[in-house]
């Protein structure tokens, strides 16, 4: 069975050849998304190397963390932006798996994240996660988790309320529309933890405060720090 299931995926591979994600160039079927000169020149940030870097800052403006980083930095005009929208919006959920067990890697040799107990991934709401058909923090948070050697907890948070897609909202009306919308559920399973909040990509950073804030008021004594994808260079030119 498996000599005839590699039989079809190199059959396969013949009449549909794999594209690199970001660069669009043919690739070999092991390189899952990404060709080796698009890996080995990814617009790293090496913030996980730094405590005062300035994804932390960005969010310590609205609330308190113990370390935030962001692997990747994007442009509006970057192809790494179409990458990462291929598997938030178009069923390429492999390549945030993927992506995230290298960023986890990277995190599992900071100094600054070596107590990190557990990964969270930012929460969809059950419609919007039936409409996409997945939850692509929680593919990124499955990833990074492997590569540090740690669990995922992906039940102890729920989005309460279906609010109105971030990707075209003004920055104001961001934070309009995600107050209260988390909860948490089943608190003992974060309780007196050092977490890992995971999340695709950091534009305002709305959904992380709204997400951190309900921790907070469940689980004051909760330490919380958070890992992005992506962080717009937005933020870095504020």
């Amino acid at each position: 069975m498996s000599m005839l299931r590699n039989i079809c995926y190199w059959l396969w591979g013949l009449l549909f050849p794999p594209c690199c994600e970001v660069c669009g160039e043919p690739i070999d079927l092991t390189k899952r998304g990404m060709c080796l000169n698009c890996r080995l020149n990814m617009p790293l940030t090496y913030y996980w190397l730094r405590a005062d870097n300035p994804t932390r800052q960005h969010i310590e403006d609205h609330v308190r963390v113990e370390q935030a980083s962001s692997y990747i930095l994007f442009t509006e005009s970057s192809p790494w932006r179409t990458l990462i929208h291929r598997f938030k919006y178009g069923g390429k959920w492999r390549l945030g798996y993927d992506i995230g067990k290298m960023y986890g890697m990277s995190l599992a040799e900071s100094a600054l994240y070596r107590d990190v107990e557990c990964v969270v991934p930012i929460p969809l709401h059950y419609r919007k996660r039936l409409h996409r058909g997945y939850n692509q923090s929680q593919y990124i948070a499955d990833g990074i988790a492997e590569s540090m050697g740690i669990e995922v907890v992906a039940d102890a948070i729920r989005r309460v309320r279906n609010n109105p897609s971030q990707a075209l909202s003004r920055a104001q009306d961001r934070w309009d529309n995600v107050e209260g919308i988390f909860k948490l559920t089943k608190p003992d399973k974060l309780r007196n933890r050092h977490i890992l909040l995971v999340d695709d990509v950091l534009t305002t950073g709305a959904t992380l405060v709204s997400c951190i804030a309900a921790i907070r008021e469940a689980l004051p004594d909760c330490r919380i720090s958070v890992a992005t994808l992506a962080v717009s260079d937005k933020i870095i030119r504020r």
